[in-house]
């Protein structure tokens, strides 16, 4: 069975699951997938803002990270 990809709904660039996991716990479940650029672009934030986000939320075991 083969893994789906998903890309940024902007830049088309392929996504890692943490930065599905961020767009799913700053956004929406069901929002539409962004990379860290893009995102941050969107949010009006740096890239460093949403990797430490990232990590936060990694430390506090949330699963949608990897």
């Amino acid at each position: 069975m083969k893994a789906i990809t998903k890309t940024c709904s902007v830049c088309k660039k392929q996504l890692s699951r943490n930065e599905i996991g961020l767009c799913k716990k700053l956004l929406s479940e069901h929002s539409e997938p962004y990379c860290l650029v893009c995102l941050a672009e969107l949010l009006n934030c740096t890239t460093e803002d949403l990797e430490y986000r990232i990590e936060m939320f990694k430390d506090e075991g949330c699963t949608l990270f990897g």
